[in-house]
């Protein structure tokens, strides 16, 4: 058995993990515990609050006792709004308080954007334009070349677990460009683990999500290698690209 441990922030799209989980196999536990979201805004000093290491020092005794193999801060703008250096500072942060690998939703991007071998992507994130600005810079950090950043400007993660497949299907498309070899979608609170396969269909390319991705580098950081087509082509490909 493999126990892969997420702190995730509030309440929202936190349904996407049992889904995930029975994708997965029966030999791998997904085991979630929620942070202390603070205010749930897409605003730089909330994020940097959100992310700060007492909020997620908070969760992390419960998966320790849960027997997690490793744990993820499974929250994108939680960590890249730090920067590619302060984010790595959060993440071995988070790796000494509970004495397993740890990552974060950002580094999850960086890392699935590399095992899929692309070069440029596009992202459509549902934040305000100067938040999807800062995943554009964070990604630039890592090599990725982003060839395009769309914006829905909602404030509050609150808004964004309501938005269903149409919704999600309308910033797919809003949010694709030629010249990308994948399309990222990076919201953790953005419901997306049922419609994985349907938006690679419509784009005919890979598409990465938050939820999906973070599961993805729960697994890496654990060694687990797990074929699962209906979490897209990410989780066809072997093995998996060790950082």
């Amino acid at each position: 058995m493999t126990a892969l441990g997420f702190l995730y922030p509030g309440h929202s799209a936190e349904d996407d993990y049992p889904r995930i989980e029975q994708l997965l196999g029966s030999d791998i536990r997904v085991d979630l515990v929620h942070t202390d979201i603070g205010e749930d805004a897409h605003r730089v000093d909330a994020l940097l609050e959100m992310g700060s290491a007492g909020r997620l020092a908070a969760g992390v005794q419960e998966l320790r006792h849960a027997g997690a193999d490793a744990v993820v801060w499974a929250c994108t703008s939680g960590s890249f709004v730090y920067g590619w250096d302060g984010a790595q500072e959060q993440v071995r942060t988070l790796a000494q308080t509970a004495g397993l690998p740890a990552s974060s939703t950002s580094f999850a991007f960086a890392h699935a954007v590399r095992e899929l071998g692309a070069r440029r992507v596009a992202i459509g994130a549902t934040y305000p334009e100067d938040v999807a600005q800062l995943f554009a810079e964070f990604l630039r950090a890592a090599g990725v070349e982003v060839v395009s950043v769309n914006s829905s400007g909602i404030i509050t993660a609150a808004e964004v677990g309501t938005w269903g497949e149409a919704e999600l299907l309308a910033l797919a498309r809003n949010s694709d460009h030629p010249d990308a070899e994948a399309l990222l979608l990076p919201d953790t609170a953005l419901h997306t683990a049922a419609h994985i396969p349907a938006l690679e269909k419509e784009l005919g390319k890979p598409i990465l999500t938050a939820n999906q991705v973070t599961v993805w580098e729960g697994l890496r950081l654990a060694d687990r290698r797990v074929n699962a087509p209906e979490l897209g082509a990410l989780f066809t490909r072997e093995p998996l690209v060790q950082a």
